[in-house]
């Protein structure tokens, strides 16, 4: 996954609705068709960066499974970097995609 752009990812699944941890991996795995991969060990730490961030709020709840776990939601402001986020991607994107025409 390119760097940056897990935080976007995770982002744009918790539109939808809070999500667990393991959820928001399956999510992301499900939503590329199994081509992107949260893996625990850059998930979580990226959790923690945008919570710090204030671009998600985290509630203690309980799973499917019966598991205690934190369930991230959306805020204002991530709702707004999200946004950001998305408009950078997408300038970047549109600069590739013309050097690849046109070298």
């Amino acid at each position: 996954m390119p760097k940056g752009a897990l935080a976007m990812l995770i982002l744009r699944v918790l539109r939808r609705g809070p999500l667990h941890g393991y959820a928001i991996a399956q999510r992301i795995r499900q939503l590329s068709g199994d081509v992107l991969g949260a893996e625990e060990g850059s998930l979580y730490p990226a959790l923690q960066r945008i919570l710090l961030e204030g671009w998600v709020a985290a509630d203690w709840g309980t799973s499917e499974t019966g598991r205690r776990v934190r369930f991230y939601r959306l805020t204002p402001d991530g709702v707004t970097q999200l946004k950001r986020e998305l408009n950078e991607y997408e300038q970047a994107t549109a600069a590739i995609q013309a050097i690849l025409r046109l070298a």
